[in-house]
């Protein structure tokens, strides 16, 4: 089993910054590539950010140049900074782990951008 807990959600002003964490715990040795994806109020869960344990990563198309993951893999975390938000980018943030034989999630961290 692995357990995923984010943090760093919160409110910010369209433009502003925020850094989620996600830390890993369990059966960390099993994991490979993880993950932030992001769902607002309505619509469906999409992919935000993936990066795999050597450290390739994905962004999606509509955050591109903006956020950036990051994986600290002494920590067992990985992190999303997000940068020039716009209030479009308001939802639940949830982190992701693809390990062996399963997938796990994040609760959700709320990310809420005021314009």
């Amino acid at each position: 089993q692995v357990q995923l807990v984010e943090s760093g959600g919160g409110l910010v002003q369209s433009g502003g910054s925020l850094r989620l964490s996600c830390a890993a715990s369990g059966t960390i040795f099993t994991i490979n590539t993880m993950g932030w994806y992001r769902q607002a109020p309505g619509k469906q869960r999409e992919l935000v950010a993936t990066i795999t344990l050597s450290g390739s990563t994905t962004h999606g198309d509509s955050v591109k140049g903006r956020f950036t993951i990051s994986r600290d893999n002494a920590k067992n975390t990985v992190y999303l900074q997000m940068n020039s938000l716009k209030p479009e980018d308001t939802a639940v943030y949830y982190c992701r782990a693809e390990a062996l034989y399963s997938d796990y999630w994040g609760q959700g961290t709320q990310v809420t951008v005021s314009s």
